[in-house]
């Protein structure tokens, strides 16, 4: 799917088509994947927010939906030595998503997903949902659906990973082959344990250092493995959209003020 013409992107769009496409009880996507992150000497630092958009597309395309601009910055304080990442504070970022999901919340819109491809963006999105209790929003964790999770354990043969590894670069192999390069693909050395804090380039004695900035083995990725993946992953979007939907339906709307 070619997320650049895709015609539910807001973006794209006059003030008052967005309008007549939310009373027509359109619902709205909110994609969270970053712009500026390293992934790897083999993928873009973009990586995050071409999964988001592609996937926002897509299942835009089965529920009728529309996409708002991608937040391309977001809470990833585990890359920032490398060249070109940037993070933002926990606090800062729930106060950005906060802000956000409630503009579009004000809109009327049927529901709100925030479809997340993060990691360390989950605790603050949360958090931001929690803060503006709304029950017509839904927190889409991409990665922790029970079909991914059970292709990622039957697929993976890497040791560790996490980023920019085997499953991640699977995945764009069959999302968008063109941007990765295979030759570049560096596996991050073998660990005894893991232990939490920043990957480092730079400093060999620690356990988190990475001179490729990935985190696992992306050696061993593969568009056959990607293609599995991506089936599991959209097969656990759908349910879990189409069971919070479903449920939606049975709560009376919330009324706003009329156009």
């Amino acid at each position: 799917m070619d997320t650049k013409t895709g015609h539910n992107f807001i973006e794209r769009m006059t003030w008052d088509e967005v309008a007549r496409r939310i009373d027509r009880g359109a619902s709205a996507i909110l994609p969270i994947g970053a712009a500026a992150k390293q992934h790897g000497l083999h993928l873009p630092l973009n990586t995050d927010r071409i999964q988001a958009e592609w996937l926002a597309a897509r299942l835009a395309e089965t529920i009728d939906a529309l996409i708002w601009p991608t937040l391309s910055y977001g809470h990833y304080p585990a890359f920032v030595e490398y060249a070109g990442s940037a993070s933002l504070s926990a606090t800062v970022f729930e106060a950005v998503v906060q802000q956000i999901a409630s503009g579009i919340l004000g809109h009327r819109c049927r529901a709100l997903f925030l479809l997340d491809t993060g990691i360390s963006t989950l605790a603050p999105v949360e958090r931001a949902l929690k803060r503006i209790d709304a029950g017509n929003s839904l927190h889409v964790r991409i990665h922790e659906g029970p079909r991914y999770r059970r292709a990622a354990a039957e697929i993976a043969e890497q040791r560790h990973g996490s980023h920019a590894d085997e499953l991640e670069t699977s995945l764009m192999l069959a999302l968008a082959p063109e941007l990765v390069d295979i030759s570049r693909a560096e596996a991050s050395p073998a660990l005894t344990q893991e232990v939490p804090g920043r990957l480092t380039p730079t400093d060999t004695a620690s356990p988190n250092y990475s001179r490729s900035g990935s985190f696992g083995d992306p050696t061993l990725a593969t568009p056959a493995k990607g293609t599995i993946l991506l089936k599991a992953l959209l097969d656990d979007l759908d349910e879990q959209v189409s069971v919070f939907l479903a449920r939606l339906a049975t709560v009376p709307p919330i009324r706003g003020v009329s156009r």
